[in-house]
């Protein structure tokens, strides 16, 4: 179960635009995350490697964190809000709840639920 203060820290870290670097810091060796039920990507260099081939395709990203986040054990859901501008000059809203199960201080496995219309970019 993560402590309030890890927790914040992991929130502080993606709301600051350290994405691939959260995932770093703050999932297991071996975690998973998934999209809409689809096929999880497996490994924490896995997961980082993907998270920075979006990034490259960007000129930025603004995250946020919608209160309140839900804590039940080893179980946390959170609201994100990010709003994307792309090095094409279009840009793209996405809001996705993210179920996640934590070991201890790190993140185990991870899963995006979202609306796949929000991936029109938008010019």
């Amino acid at each position: 179960m993560p402590s309030a203060e890890r927790l914040e820290a992991f929130i502080a870290a993606v709301e600051s635009g350290a994405h691939a670097k959260a995932i770093e810091d703050f999932y297991t060796e071996d975690a998973t995350m998934r999209e809409n039920q689809a096929e999880p990507r497996r490994g924490r260099g896995t997961l980082v490697a993907h998270e920075q081939a979006v990034l490259d395709r960007t000129e930025s990203v603004d995250s946020t964190c919608v209160r309140p986040v839900l804590v039940n054990g080893d179980h946390v859901v959170i609201r994100w809000v990010f709003d994307f501008r792309f090095r094409n000059g279009r840009t793209m809203r996405m809001e996705e709840l993210a179920w996640q199960r934590w070991q201890g201080d790190r993140i185990a496995e991870e899963e995006f639920f979202y609306d796949p219309a929000q991936q029109r970019q938008q010019a």
